[in-house]
C-alpha cells in the first residue's frame, strides 16, 4: 500500500507517531462498526484529503489483518468500500469541485453527492442508510473542534451518529508533510496561496504568502506548504480585498493593514557539494557569506546543507528544496573530475537528461583551449530544457547557485547532481564548452565536450561582461563555481547586476534588526519572551548565549522598522529599566 510505504520509509519520526495514532482510530472504528455502518465526510480541502488516504491505508491494513495475510495485501485486490459524502455547494470553488469529483474518480470512491445542508443532508442520509458512524477531517483549531474527541457523539439536537476524529491532533505542518512525502494530489487552490478554503465569499489567498511581482505590479502567492507559522492558516478567511487597492485587509492576528509587497517573505536554499567540508578538512564559508548577501536584499535563507559528492545525494536535496524555496543556490562539484556531480545532480533532480550547450562549450574552448585530453563537449552539458547561463566579465565560468564539487575531478559531481534532481540527462553544451576552451586552453588532458554539458532544456547561459565564463541557471536553481568568500562577492555583484535589467531575482526590502543584551537569567525572561513572539507573530524574534553564564543577546527582526521599535520597548517594559542594553 503506497501510503503506508511512504510514511515508513520517511525519516520524520513525528510525522510516523500522528499516522500510527490515527491509524490506530480508523481501525478501532473498523472494528466497532461494519462498513456499512460508517461513512466519509468529504469536501476536497487539504484536511478530507489526508484523511481520505488515511482510511485507504487504515482499511487496507484492517483487511489485511482480517484475512491473516499479515499486511500482504496486494494493491491491485484493494477497493474502498467506504461509502463517501459530499455536501456540494453552489458557493463552493470551482477548483475544489472538480478535485472531488476527480479524487473519487481516481480512487473509486462511492461519492454520495448531497445538495442540501449539513444538517437536513444527515437526517435524510441517516434515514435511508444504517450509517452509525462518520469519518471526519476535524482538526484542534476549527470551529467545530470545541469539545470534540476522537470519538465523540453527535451534539443535541442532531441526527444520532458518532464523530470519528483521527487527525484531531495533527498541526498544519503535520497535515503538510503527510501530503508532500505521500506525494499525493491535492486541490490546485493551495498552490496560488491559499491556506484554509471556505466560500468563494469568504476565502482569499494568504497575505503572508504573497510575492511582489514587479513586473505587472500583481500579486503572486508561495505555495500553502510554506506558510511557516500554522497558527496563520485562517488569515485567509476573511472578506477579499478591493483590486484597486492592491491591499490587503488587516489579518486577524493584531496585525496592521498588510502591504503585501513589503511583507512577502522569500525564501532561498543553500546547497554545498563537497566531501572534504563533511570530513572537516575545509571550512564552509560560503554558506554563511551568502547568507548575509540575501539577507541585505530581504531574503530569508530557509536551510544551509551539505551534501556529498554522489549525484543521488545532490538530486535529492535540490528535489526537496526546489519546491520549497523561490531559490536554490548550490555550489561545489562543477568540473571534469569523476566527483563533479553537481550538474548532472540538478538535472536528475528535475527529471531531464544532461544535454550538450554549445554556448557553453565555446566558454571552456576559450577558457580550457586543447590541454585537455578530454571532450569539452561533456564538461559543456547543462540539464536539458531549464537551464540559462548568466553571463559577467568578472566570472571565468557561468554558474548556477550551488557551491563545491565543479571541475574535472572524480569528485565533481555538482552539475550532474542537479541534472539528476531535475529528471534530466547531461548534454554537451557548445557555448559552455567554448567558455572553457578560452579558459584552460590545452592543459587538459580530457575532452573539453563532457565539462560542457548541461541539464537537458532546463538550462539557460546568464552573460556578464565582466564574467569570462556566464553564470547557469536551471529554473530556481542557480549553479555557483565559486571557490573561496572573494569569488562569491565577484559573482554575487554580477548577479545584482543582472538582477537590475531583468527580473531574475526580486529585491525586496531588508530586514531591520536590533539586538539587546541582558544579564537576566533564561528562567526570567522565558515567559516574556514567548508573549512577545505571539504579541509580534510577524517578527522574528531569537535568543543566543555567547557562553552559558554569559549575557543573553535578544535578536528582533522583520521588514517594518516601527514593529520592530515597538517589540523592543514592549519587552523593555516588561522589566525594570536598565535590565536591557541595545548593542550594534
Amino acid at each position: 500500500m503506497e501510503i503506508d510505504k511512504a510514511i515508513r520509509e520517511s525519516d520524520d519520526r513525528r510525522l510516523k507517531t500522528k499516522y500510527d495514532n490515527s491509524i490506530y482510530v480508523i481501525r478501532r472504528a473498523l472494528a466497532l462498526y461494519s462498513i456499512e455502518e460508517v461513512a466519509f465526510s468529504f469536501n476536497g480541502g487539504k484536511d478530507s484529503t489526508v484523511l481520505l488516504h488515511l482510511l485507504r491505508a487504515g482499511y487496507f491494513l484492517h483487511q489485511a489483518e482480517q484475512i491473516h495475510s499479515n499486511g500482504d495485501l496486494k494493491d491491485r485486490e484493494f477497493t474502498f468500500p467506504i461509502r463517501t459524502i459530499y455536501f456540494e455547494r453552489s458557493s463552493a470553488f470551482p477548483e475544489i469541485k472538480s478535485f472531488t469529483y476527480e479524487t473519487a474518480s481516481i480512487y473509486g470512491l462511492q461519492l454520495d453527492t448531497i445538495c442540501l445542508d449539513f444538517k437536513s443532508g444527515l437526517e435524510a442520509l441517516l434515514e435511508a442508510k444504517p450509517i452509525r458512524a462518520i469519518f471526519l477531517g476535524v482538526r484542534i483549531g476549527d470551529p467545530t473542534a470545541v469539545g470534540q474527541e476522537q470519538f465523540s457523539p453527535s451534539s443535541p439536537g442532531w441526527p444520532s451518529f458518532m464523530r470519528v476524529n483521527p487527525i484531531l491532533d495533527w498541526s498544519y505542518r503535520d497535515v503538510w508533510a503527510f501530503l508532500l512525502t505521500c506525494k499525493v494530489p491535492y486541490c490546485s487552490l493551495y498552490d496560488q496561496g491559499y491556506t484554509s478554503i471556505g466560500s468563494i465569499h469568504d476565502t482569499v489567498p494568504n497575505a503572508l504568502l504573497c510575492i511582489n511581482d514587479s513586473n505587472n505590479n500583481k500579486e503572486k502567492f508561495k505555495p500553502a506548504y510554506l506558510l511557516t507559522d500554522g497558527r496563520l492558516e485562517r488569515a485567509g478567511r476573511r472578506k477579499k480585498y478591493t483590486p484597486v487597492s492592491g491591499r490587503f485587509p488587516a489579518v486577524s492576528n493584531g496585525l496592521r493593514n498588510v502591504d503585501v509587497h513589503e511583507n512577502g517573505m522569500l525564501t532561498a536554499s543553500i546547497i554545498a557539494v563537497g566531501d572534504e567540508i563533511l570530513f572537516g578538512s575545509i571550512e564552509n564559508q560560503l554558506g554563511p557569506s551568502l547568507c548575509r548577501k540575501l539577507s541585505s536584499i530581504g531574503w530569508t535563507v530557509s536551510q544551509i546543507a551539505v551534501v556529498r559528492n554522489d549525484i543521488d545525494s545532490v538530486a535529492e536535496e535540490v528535489e526537496r528544496r526546489k519546491s520549497a524555496n523561490n531559490l536554490v543556490f548550490i555550489y561545489g562539484g562543477l568540473g571534469p573530475l569523476h566527483s563533479d556531480v553537481t550538474v548532472a545532480g540538478v538535472a536528475k533532480a528535475f527529471g531531464v537528461r544532461l544535454a550538450p550547450d554549445e554556448e557553453l562549450e565555446e566558454y571552456l574552448r576559450h577558457l580550457i583551449g586543447d590541454k585537455c585530453t578530454g571532450d569539452r563537449k561533456e564538461m559543456a552539458q547543462l540539464p536539458e530544457g531549464i537551464s540559462e547561463l548568466l553571463h559577467h566579465e568578472k566570472l571565468p565560468v557561468p554558474l548556477v547557485f550551488i557551491y563545491g564539487g565543479l571541475g574535472p575531478l572524480h569528485s565533481d559531481v555538482t552539475v550532474a547532481g542537479v541534472a539528476k534532481a531535475f529528471g534530466v540527462r547531461l548534454a554537451p553544451d557548445e557555448e559552455l564548452e567554448e567558455y572553457l576552451r578560452h579558459l584552460i586552453g590545452d592543459k587538459c588532458t580530457g575532452n573539453r565536450k563532457e565539462m560542457a554539458q548541461l541539464p537537458e532544456g532546463i538550462s539557460e547561459l546568464l552573460h556578464h561582461e565582466k564574467l569570462p565564463v556566464p553564470l547557469i541557471k536551471c529554473q530556481n536553481v542557480i549553479i555557483l563555481t565559486a571557490t573561496n568568500v572573494t569569488e562569491l562577492d565577484r559573482q554575487w555583484d554580477c548577479l545584482i547586476e543582472l538582477t537590475r535589467s531583468s527580473d531574475l531575482i526580486i529585491l525586496a526590502e531588508p530586514f531591520v534588526s536590533k539586538h539587546l543584551r541582558t544579564t537576566l537569567s533564561d528562567v526570567e525572561t522565558a515567559q516574556p519572551l514567548s508573549k512577545l513572539c505571539l504579541e509580534f507573530p510577524d517578527l522574528y524574534i531569537g535568543c543566543y548565549r555567547e557562553s552559558r553564564y554569559g549575557p543573553l543577546v535578544i535578536t528582533v527582526k522583520g521588514k517594518d522598522q516601527a514593529r520592530v521599535k515597538a517589540a523592543t520597548e514592549s519587552l523593555c517594559n516588561k522589566f525594570n529599566p536598565g535590565a536591557f542594553y541595545e548593542i550594534k
